[in-house]
């Protein structure tokens, strides 16, 4: 290995004629160029996913109601009906594995338009009642004030966080907003806190600026929803599943409304943490798909190298049975052959790492400068590890390369080597 003849008889091999050794080289070379490139593409394109869920608790599931589609118990098929106050603090009971249970009110949005407004300004926004814990289940930072808190809850203070999109619509510029009153359906609401939304999911991070969030039970008095709760968002602690929790949970709601456990429809629900592993799931396969394209490319120079080395192996016949007459062993003349491939190999992959790291690096630069609200792609990168096993596979496929070669070059008898024109 570290003998300098060795290594100079080698380069000479490889040097005989240049331009056959890049062209095999260059097999191996696209082929790692593609691993890497692929497995930095669905890197770059989970972490803009996961970065479009930065902040989110992803164990939460949202429930709400729809109205019945069976009779049940004597009541009709077709009947209304919403969630109670009362329906949070049973389901914390009943379910201990629950870490946040949300009940959550709204005006806009679905429900209709609703106008807030300052001044002489008038603006449509969603205004939405909340528990202080939704923070912590929504993908949001306060970036100045603060965000509702249980003494507003148990006050039904009429206060408002608001984010910029609310600010650029009602404010002048750099005026100060805390502190400051909004109105909303006739109603005033002090300025407490202002948030901005972490969430770039779906591509809606400008319209996540544009909401307006209150205390629920302000919200409830102050918009005459009595005991109404339109909607929950509920989080499971970390060693639950909320999708395993979710169809107990629903039963359970069932039978608090009198409603048919058949009924599919009365209760509808979106579970955030199936669908979020239903992403992870599908980078998985991209993952798998990655290295299984790149492999073949791979295989493929592997198998370019393996021939020239055959062609270089018939071409050195007589110079191996002038070696093998003056008294190089198998082992020798095996040794040769595998290194001359080796390192064929893992220079033509190192130079396509180096390749792939170059691109990734100028593609890295290009994303820093453009904004990063709205892109569902972030910081295409592949892991150390992923790196050494590029380089394992590289070693081991020179080997591949050369062992046929090898054994072609050992069988060589002397004589018939000597006796070739």
């Amino acid at each position: 290995m570290f003998d300098k003849d060795k290594w100079d008889e080698i380069l000479e091999a490889l040097t005989a004629n240049t331009f056959r050794t890049i062209l095999t080289a260059f097999g191996v070379f696209w082929g790692i160029f593609i691993l890497v490139i692929l497995l930095a593409a669905g890197n770059g394109l989970e972490n803009g996913v996961k970065q479009g869920f930065a902040g989110m608790a992803t164990n939460t599931m949202f429930m709400w109601t729809q109205g019945t589609s069976k009779p049940y118990k004597g009541l009709p098929k077709i009947r209304q009906f919403s969630f109670q106050n009362s329906d949070v603090p049973a389901l914390k009971e009943k379910f201990p594995d629950l870490l946040y249970v949300s009940p959550r009110n709204q005006l806009g949005g679905h429900n209709g338009v609703n106008n807030v407004v300052r001044g002489t300004k008038t603006a449509a926004f969603d205004v939405y009642g909340d528990y202080p814990e939704y923070v912590k289940q929504e993908s949001m930072d306060i970036v100045k004030g603060r965000f509702v808190n249980y003494q507003d809850i148990k006050s039904s203070r009429k206060v408002a966080v608001i984010g910029q999109g609310v600010i650029d619509g009602l404010y002048e510029k750099a005026e100060e907003v805390i502190g400051t009153y909004i109105k909303v359906n006739g109603v005033n609401f002090m300025i407490v806190g202002i948030y901005k939304s972490k969430s770039n999911n779906n591509g809606n991070a400008e319209e996540r600026q544009k909401n307006v969030f209150v205390p629920f039970t302000a919200f409830q008095q102050a918009f005459n929803f009595g005991d109404k709760v339109g909607w929950m968002a509920i989080t499971a602690n970390d060693d639950a599943s909320i999708t395993e929790l979710k169809p107990k949970i629903l039963e359970y709601m069932k039978s608090r409304h009198s409603i048919s456990p058949d009924d599919e429809r009365a209760i509808g629900n979106f579970d955030l943490y199936a669908e979020f592993s239903k992403i992870l799931g599908l980078f998985s396969i991209l993952r798998f798909i990655a290295y299984f394209v790149g492999t073949l490319v791979l295989l493929s120079g592997v198998i370019g190298i393996s021939n020239i080395m055959l062609i270089v192996v018939k071409e050195r016949t007589k110079e191996i049975g002038i070696r093998r007459a003056l008294g190089a062993t198998p082992a020798a003349i095996r040794s040769q052959i595998l290194l001359e491939a080796i390192f064929l190999t893992i220079s033509a992959g190192m130079l396509g790492i180096a390749g792939a790291t170059g691109i990734l690096i100028l593609i890295n630069k290009i994303l820093d400068s453009m904004p990063s609200e709205g892109t569902m792609f972030a910081n295409p990168s592949v892991d150390l590890p992923v790196v050494f096993f590029a380089l394992i596979i590289l070693v081991g496929s020179g080997l591949l390369a050369g062992l046929i070669p090898a054994q072609t070059a050992i069988k060589v008898k002397p004589v018939d080597a000597l006796r070739t024109e």
